[in-house]
Formats: C-alpha cells, structure tokens, sequence
C-alpha cells in the first residue's frame, strides 16, 4: 500500500456516544492545523449504545469499521492500523480530547529515521492535573514496573525525552514501523499491557519512542471497561497480561529469575486469601504455546535484521539519556 504523507487517526470505540461529540471536533481542529493531509478511522467494538448511528448520521466522512462480536482493543485498533493509507498513524482512544496545537512540537520527531514514535502530555477532562507523563523504566528484581511517570521540571524546544512506552490512549507513530511490526499483539485482548508491550518491540528494534511535554489532551476517565467488567475480571486480566509481557521480553538467565519472583508473588497472594491471582496464572499457562509464537515471531523479525537489543539495553538507555536533565517521577 502506497505510504502517502499524513496522518490516519484510528479509533477504538466501544459505547463511546457520549463523549465522541466532544472528541471529534477538538480532532478535527488540531488536524486541520497541520495543513496535512488526513483521514480519521474508528473501528468500533460491537458498541451496544448508539455509536454507530451518531457516527453515520453526523460525520458520513469518517471511516467507520464494524463487528459483529465484542473483540477487545487489539484486535479492534488493528482492523483500523491495516487499512491507514498515511505515512503517520495517531492511535487515539475514544475518551481522550486534543487540544488545538496538538500536533506542532510532534512533528519533528519524524525527521529521524529512527523514530518509532511519540505521546504528548495526558491532563484531566475538566482540570490541568497530569495523569500520563514520559514512562520511566524501574525494575523491581527483573519485573518490568509500567505505572511509573516522569515530566520534565524545565522545558525547551531542543529537549528531547525517551519514554519506555507509548500509551495507547495517544501515540502518533510510524505507519511503516508500526505494520513491520504487525501492529498490536492480540495476545493481549481484551484489554491491558499492549501499548507496553508494542513500544517494547519497536525500542528492540532499535527505534526510539519520545514524550513531548508541549503535546497535550485531556482524558476522561475511562468507564467503558469498568461497565463491562467485575474487578476481580479486570485484575486477573491484568495481571495475566503482565505475566506474558515478560515471557516475551524476558531472556535467560532474567526470565528463570522471574520465574521464581511468580512463586514468591503466588505465595503472597495465597496467604493474603486474593486467590483471582490464580485464574491469572492459570490462564497465562494455557496461553503458552500462543506467547511462544509471539516471542518467536518477534525474534525472527530481529534476526532477519541483525538485531539483538534487550529489555535491558533499553532501560539502560532511557535512564543515561535522563542522568543530565531535571524530572519528577510520579
């Protein structure tokens, strides 16, 4: 498919009627300042609201894919990602609004070839309160730790910042890179780990994901798993998927040693009476002929490349490239 230059916007919806009357013109305006051109995509979910109608009804001009089932974000986001005709792809969530100048300092960071991509500034819906900052690399023993923020406490133009990933909620990315890498992984449905596990393989790759603190959307907080699923569901899940996101990127001797941080955890959860953790690690067992796959593929990917970067290298990386500039963690 011809790579042409702009900007393909994919969406994930699920029961987003409500706040896509929000979103949807705040996109159009941050687009529109550009001056490139665009197309948006929103793949939606098997939405039980009225989604579908709202979108057919109001904005004939989007590009709006269906299903038939409830399949998760992975699964729903690459529906859009393999039909984007763009050299740039804005992976976008339904509840997240752009402010107008968006995409002014982003742009840039393609002018390197080696730029996977990068996420702006992630503030509240009706206040400036920063949820999602740069993502710091911590590692507690060889567990990879992905709720760790960082922002800068100075800013200027020549700064550059690395983070270990790019959330899902915004990340304007390489069309070209991102199909190399075959989109998301659908190991992971329904939900969680994805984005972190994405921005993983392309760091591997030798690419380089950025935070751009000038970049800026406000988020609503998310109910749309909250509705859909029991607590306990969506720990397990997560936990699950975190559990596969190191069987992936893990290698020897690390992996054995996590191995055996998954017993000590499993013996904490077991005296603590929190026994989902077992349906998480029951499930994480039964998909190992599937995680195998994923981290097979992605190892001949690297090898078809010369490439042989680690999780490790890439936390090194990261935390050098911070040593000099002033941040605050959260």
């Amino acid at each position: 498919m011809e790579n042409k230059k702009g900007i393909s916007v994919v969406i994930p919806n699920y029961n987003g009627s409500i706040l896509l009357p929000q979103i949807l013109p705040a996109l159009y305006e941050a687009l529109n300042n550009t001056a490139l051109a665009y197309e948006i995509i929103i793949s939606d979910d098997n939405s039980t609201d009225d989604s579908v109608s709202f979108i057919k009804n109001n904005y004939a001009q989007i590009i709006l894919l269906t299903s038939n089932s409830n399949k998760g974000f992975s699964p729903t986001i690459n529906k859009g990602i393999y039909i984007a005709q763009y050299n740039l792809v804005l992976l976008l969530n339904s509840d997240v609004k752009l402010l107008p100048n968006y995409f002014e300092q982003q742009l840039k960071y393609f002018e390197q070839q080696d730029t996977f991509g990068v996420m702006g500034r992630i503030i509240g819906w009706e206040n400036d309160i920063i949820q999602d900052g740069g993502k710091y690399p911590i590692l507690q023993g060889v567990k990879i730790k992905t709720s760790t923020n960082y922002i800068p406490k100075e800013i200027n133009n020549t700064d550059t910042f690395y983070s270990m990933y790019l959330s899902g909620a915004n990340a304007l990315v390489s069309r070209e890179k991102l199909l190399k890498l075959g989109g998301f992984d659908e190991i992971f449905a329904p939900f969680y780990i994805e984005d972190v596990d994405l921005s993983l393989r392309a760091w591997r790759m030798g690419w380089k994901c950025y935070y751009d603190h000038n970049a800026i959307c406000r988020h609503q907080t998310s109910i749309t798993i909250k509705t859909k699923s029991s607590k306990n569901y969506i720990k397990k899940i997560y936990n699950r998927n975190k559990m596969i996101l190191h069987a992936i990127h893990l290698q020897k001797p690390a992996l054995i040693f996590w191995y055996f941080q998954l017993l000590a955890e499993a013996f904490i959860h077991l005296i603590t009476g929190r026994f989902w953790y077992f349906n998480s690690l029951q499930q994480y067992f039964t998909n190992l002929k599937l995680i195998k796959l994923s981290k097979n593929k992605f190892r001949a990917l690297q090898n078809s490349n010369n490439i042989k970067i680690t999780l490790k290298d890439i936390i090194f990386k990261i935390k050098e490239s911070l040593k000099s500039k002033e941040i605050k963690n959260f």
